[in-house]
């Protein structure tokens, strides 16, 4: 997996300055993103090899794959190494300073020629945004920050760009069926961010700056949402307490 040569420690929210201000994607996190997302998200490389293997069954030569959320541009670079750099990828984020740290990761792994950057907001029109002929779309830890209202509206726009045959990959934060399942997987995640070294009052500081910003779906909510926006078959691909992953294939 590529790994940034210039990837800094996420220390955002060991001030209390970053008390009561919600979570943006800005200069800041974008500087330590990569770090971030190392020690935020259970099983991290295990989901991006499990992409891979999704991307590598269900590419159909002459599409696009589409990362949309593509943050600092891991994703893509690795599925640019995986499918080969003659198969043509577009990224898309509403982040500006994200678009730009994905610039230099993509250009230290030799891949400016390959991988095509775009500005694109989800929440909201997507009139203006073009997704066409894809065979994979990968949607991973970015559905959660589209507002519930446009989420229909974003995977079914997805799903119409989609060739039959092609696949979406998500993958969410998720919360359960049961309040009280929902407390004891929730402090089974801050167990583990503990583990990766953040202290209770970076988890704690992060956790307020989150909760007007990513609003997740229980996995029941997302089966159907994929379901009743195109995708003929939907199947939950892995899970590792309040965190899944979905595979969607559109009918052919």
């Amino acid at each position: 997996m590529f790994i940034s040569k210039t990837m800094c420690k996420d220390q955002i929210f060991t001030s209390s300055a970053a008390h009561g201000k919600d979570f943006v994607f800005n200069k800041e996190v974008a500087a330590v993103f990569d770090d971030m997302l190392n020690r935020s998200i259970p099983f991290y490389r295990e989901q991006q090899s499990l992409i891979l293997q999704i991307a590598r069954k269900f590419y159909i030569p002459g599409t696009v794959v589409y990362d949309l959320g593509c943050s600092t541009g891991l994703t893509l670079i690795n599925l640019a190494r995986t499918l080969g750099p003659d198969v043509r990828m577009v990224g898309y984020d509403s982040s500006p300073h994200m678009l730009e740290k994905a610039r230099e990761n993509i250009g230290q792994a030799g891949l400016a020629d390959h991988i095509e950057l775009r500005q694109g907001d989800f929440n909201g029109s997507l009139d203006d945004i073009e997704l066409q002929e894809a065979s994979v779309v990968t949607l991973c830890w970015t559905l959660q920050f589209v507002r519930p209202l446009w989420r229909d509206s974003l995977v079914k726009w997805i799903n119409r760009g989609t060739v039959p045959g092609g696949t979406l990959i998500c993958m969410e934060k998720v919360l359960t069926n049961s309040s009280d399942m929902n407390r004891y997987f929730i402090d089974f995640y801050y167990e583990f961010k503990a583990q990766m070294g953040y202290t209770s009052e970076e988890i704690r500081r992060k956790r307020e700056a989150l909760e007007n910003v990513l609003v997740p779906y229980r996995t029941d909510e997302n089966v159907e949402l994929f379901r009743r926006n195109g995708y003929s078959t939907v199947e939950t691909c892995f899970q590792w307490f309040n965190f899944a992953g979905y595979l969607g294939v559109k009918g052919t």
